[in-house]
């Protein structure tokens, strides 16, 4: 029973794979997954944040950026928050994480429009790419 209702789900509501707004003016996705009333269960947005997470590693490893696990879990951030193609502008602070320059590519993060829309963000992460190591204050709030 629960295979034809599927079945028969899929084939009224159509698979959109972007929002959109449904007949009655709700923001959905998928097979009409209303995100305003039903919005995501918490399994749901880390399976997402692994699936998007698993494309910035793709890039990484297209950019041959071998790094440590601080520094990669820097780019990761940085890729997941601007997407591939902004984060591949930012060419001199690419450039100098390539030659090993930690400190000019920290310089080249905070140096950026990025950096002002993130707030404490960019900063806590330049100081991880400056240093390879991870502060205490990176987790102590959700935002920063």
């Amino acid at each position: 029973m629960t295979d034809l209702a599927e079945k028969l789900i899929m084939r009224h509501e159509g698979l959109r794979l972007k929002p959109y707004r449904c007949s009655a003016g709700r923001l959905s996705i998928g097979y009409g997954r209303n995100l305003e009333d039903n919005g995501i269960s918490q399994d749901e947005a880390l399976q997402l944040l692994r699936h998007d997470l698993a494309a910035a590693r793709e890039t990484l490893d297209e950019l041959g950026l071998e790094l440590d696990p601080v520094r990669q879990a820097v780019l990761l951030d940085m890729l997941y928050n601007l997407g591939a193609v902004r984060f591949r502008r930012f060419r001199f602070m690419l450039q100098a994480v390539r030659q090993g320059d930690f400190e000019r590519a920290a310089r080249e993060m905070l140096d950026s429009l990025w950096s002002h829309q993130v707030g404490m963000r960019a900063v806590k992460l330049a100081e991880m790419m400056r240093s390879g190591k991870v502060s205490d204050s990176v987790f102590l709030d959700t935002k920063g």
